[in-house]
């Protein structure tokens, strides 16, 4: 397909996308399911006062669409992404994504496309500071996704994550109590 072609297809689809050409939603479709990512519940993480802990966050895909990765090989998709906010004095470190699969779809059967199938994982580090209270603390952010299926992608959603971190005290940190007596009597 000449190159001037396939860009032409890539702006239709990403027209169609955006602006909505058809009035149709997939919900107004009757047996046609509407595209959705879920977030796997990652349970609490607990992480060490000024140590960094990893934390895997799996998202699945509804059945029959994909997702275009983070680095999609078009400059006309939209990439998924995730940003998180975390509370004063706890780092989130880099946010890792996997590498998306490589994959022609009908609408450019000669172009591969890089995406996330029925589920992905995304990793990154969190670290509390060394002065951060031992407690539990809640970690905010958002996905942003375009999902597609073989033949139309919808417009871009995106969905909340949140999720918690306990942080504790070092096994080495002092505990603030006085040291044992001595069984000595001192006189």
């Amino acid at each position: 397909m000449p190159r001037k072609l396939t860009q032409l297809v890539w702006l239709v689809v990403f027209c169609s996308a955006i602006f909505g050409i058809s009035n149709l939603n997939a919900q107004d479709i009757p047996g046609r399911k509407a595209p959705s990512i879920n977030m796997v519940d990652p349970g609490i993480t607990t992480a060490i006062r000024g140590k960094a802990a990893n934390i895997d966050l799996f998202f699945r895909i509804s059945q029959g669409f994909h997702v275009n990765s983070n680095k999609p090989r078009s400059e006309y998709l939209i990439p998924t992404t995730l940003r998180l906010t975390a509370p004063t004095d706890i780092v989130i470190g880099v946010i890792n994504y996997p590498a998306g699969v490589e994959k022609s779809f009908p609408f450019a059967p000669n172009d591969k496309m890089s995406v996330y199938g029925s589920q992905f994982v995304i990793n990154f580090a969190i670290r509390p500071l060394a002065s951060v209270m031992p407690g539990k603390y809640a970690v905010h952010g958002v996905l942003k996704y375009q999902a597609c299926d073989d033949a139309t992608c919808y417009p871009p959603k995106q969905i909340p994550v949140n999720f918690l971190i306990k942080v504790t005290k070092s096994t080495s940190e002092p505990q603030g109590r006085n040291p044992p007596q001595s069984p000595h009597v001192h006189r």
